[in-house]
């Protein structure tokens, strides 16, 4: 199973944060959003078809997320779990710790803002698109 979006970068991108990354459908973002990677998404959690949700509301699904932009790609791996509502109207956040809350995609991801691909980060900042795939195994 698939879903795929567009989001774009941010001057203010700085991908710093140890723990997470998020992509939002919020136009504007301030200098210390260290984990906001994409803004302006053009869809959000509630897009996600029921089937998809269901599916990500399962602790055994495999969670992949890959970021493409014009010079830059990263994959990150992860996992869904029973507590995720997936019903945050514009973020979508990616954790490395179990914490989970209706802003959280997947917990126990392999990577999180500061670890991402560098001409990926490099293209965000000069705020190029980006294409977000999200597949479920």
């Amino acid at each position: 199973m698939i879903f795929k979006l567009k989001s774009r970068g941010h001057r203010n991108v700085t991908s710093l944060h140890k723990s997470t990354f998020e992509i939002t459908k919020d136009v504007e973002i301030g200098p210390t959003a260290d984990c906001i990677v994409g803004t302006s998404a053009d869809k959000s959690m509630l897009n996600f078809p029921q089937e998809f949700k269901d599916k990500i509301a399962d602790s055994n699904t495999r969670i992949k997320v890959m970021l493409d932009t014009e010079n830059g790609h990263d994959e990150i791996n992860g996992f869904g779990h029973e507590d995720l509502t997936l019903t945050h109207p514009t973020d979508i956040v990616c954790r490395t710790s179990d914490y989970t809350c209706s802003r959280t995609l997947m917990i126990h991801a392999d990577k999180a803002a500061k670890d991402l691909d560098s001409d990926l980060i490099e293209d965000l900042k000069n705020e190029k698109v980006m294409d977000v795939t999200i597949k479920l195994c």
